[in-house]
């Protein structure tokens, strides 16, 4: 992946030293000469991480991060002459996740930039993954929702207290939208072993339209096919 780092320093001898550094790392760079022409770029490119002064013209770096917190979660890395604590307090306070004081070792700043990357590389993997995982636990169909993990159901935003088989039963159909499950399918499903009287299944898909429907007696999600099963419609 080719990371885009923004470069926001108004001293050009510096910008341009820095940008030649992470240019000779393999990054991508961006420069800007103030906190206001740093936060339009922003705006306008897929930047991963910035590099900031604090002392700059027209909008200093603190002022460029408290806004930038407001809309971004990349790496801010903080440049200043200036190393009483205080500053670095500062800094770090308003969303910096790094400082370093001028002079600095290039090649410290590159070892500090590569950190910084590695470190957000994993929070977004971390994201996406509990993303992934919660998409994989929350069932959708119109209005309805189903949480497989904390086992809440709801319709229309509001919640509906489900037995345990009546949760299990539409669970199974809310699965697979569209598919259409006999009462021994859903019954061996549901109760875990072989079906010899499916009667309390129709009893149970009854009730489940009175909790669901707005008009059980004619259901807008648990359809049935007649001498088939039931199905959950797509929508």
């Amino acid at each position: 992946m080719e990371y885009n780092i923004l470069i926001v320093e108004d001293e050009v001898g510096i910008r341009e030293t820095i940008s030649v550094f992470m240019k000779n790392q393999g990054y991508h760079v961006y420069v800007a000469e103030n906190g206001m022409a740093g936060l339009e770029l922003l705006q306008k490119e897929d930047i991963h991480l910035a590099i900031v002064d604090i002392m700059m013209p027209v909008m200093d770096g603190i002022t460029m991060t408290m806004k930038l917190r407001e809309n971004y979660d990349i790496p801010v890395i903080f440049l200043s002459a200036k190393s009483e604590d205080i500053d670095k307090i500062t800094g770090l306070n308003v969303g910096a996740d790094d400082y370093v004081t001028k002079p600095f070792e290039p090649m410290e700043l590159i070892a500090r930039v590569n950190s910084n990357l590695r470190r957000y590389q994993q929070i977004l993997r971390l994201k996406q993954g509990k993303k992934e995982e919660e998409q994989g636990v929350l069932l959708q169909v119109g209005d309805l929702m189903l949480n497989q993990e904390t086992k809440e159901v709801s319709i229309r935003k509001k919640s509906v207290h489900l037995t345990s088989k009546e949760f299990k039963i539409l669970e199974l159909l809310m699965g697979q939208p569209g598919r259409i499950f006999s009462a021994e399918q859903i019954y061996e499903n549901v109760w875990e072993e072989e079906a010899v009287n499916t009667d309390t299944i129709m009893v149970h898909i009854r009730k489940l339209r009175k909790k669901i429907e707005v008009d059980p007696r004619n259901p807008e999600y648990i359809k049935v096919v007649w001498g088939i099963g039931y199905k959950i419609e797509k929508m």
